[in-house]
């Protein structure tokens, strides 16, 4: 499960069982913090579509994105 804090974190996605519309597994994601979803083991991610939904955190993996690719991403986004 990715780590919670204020700026948001990446994960990767390693299953899309049930959201394979939403989802592309391997895939670099946005994670944003919501501690009462992590409560509840689930992660929120800025998915394909653009918006942040709530998915099953045992469908990612925390990743470490260097700080200038993390500016990129953001610019892209």
């Amino acid at each position: 499960m990715a780590r919670k804090n204020n700026r948001g974190d990446y994960v990767v996605c390693i299953s899309n069982r049930g959201f394979r519309t939403s989802l592309v597994i391997r895939r670099i994601y946005r994670s944003l913090a919501d501690p009462v979803a992590a409560k509840r083991n689930l992660i929120r991610v800025v998915d394909e579509s653009g918006e942040d939904y709530l998915y099953p955190a045992t469908m990612f993996v925390a990743i470490d994105i260097p700080h200038s690719v993390q500016k990129v991403f953001k610019k892209a986004s």
